[in-house]
């Protein structure tokens, strides 16, 4: 493999481990519902710029990992993020060339789809709903894209090359 594939699948990795910590990084329970959904971002951007690099069976496990870290119901993230990653496959060569705040609008709508399938998966759990404060992760998420979008292009641009 050569060495820049290799910086490459680092990159990945180390990237899908820091939203793995900022998924379950302590916060003051007023703010739990704002935080961003950082795996499902960091998927979003990798499937959008370099589709064939993560794939459906990568992104199954590390939901199932999420779940597991979260102590949701097993398999909750994993079909969020299966379900976006498949809509992302289908939409990523129109989606790469909207301007960046277009594709945060595309981030909303996707994050909010993976948020709904959550809070599907949690009312069949038996676990109340919460209305539409689901919907707010969509929002930081949205909100966060320009931020991971620039820093990943960096990191990628780096390390690729």
């Amino acid at each position: 493999m050569p060495a820049s594939r290799l910086n490459l699948y680092m990159v990945i990795g180390i990237s899908f481990l820091i939203a793995l910590v900022l998924s379950v990084y302590p916060l003051p329970m007023d703010l739990r519902w704002l935080r961003p959904e950082f795996v499902l971002v960091m998927a979003i951007y990798w499937i959008f710029f370099m589709p064939l690099t993560v794939s459906f069976s990568l992104l199954c496990l590390l939901g199932l990992f999420q779940d597991l870290l979260e102590g949701v119901p097993f398999g909750q993230h994993s079909l969020g993020l299966v379900i976006v990653a498949y809509i992302c496959i289908l939409s990523y060569q129109r989606v790469r060339n909207f301007s960046i705040w277009r594709q945060s609008a595309w981030v909303f709508v996707l994050v909010g789809i993976a948020q709904l399938t959550d809070n599907w998966v949690q009312g069949m759990a038996g676990r109340p709903l919460s209305g539409v404060q689901f919907l707010y992760p969509a929002i930081t998420s949205a909100l966060i894209w320009p931020l991971c979008y620039g820093t990943l292009n960096r990191w990628t641009h780096r390390y690729h090359h």
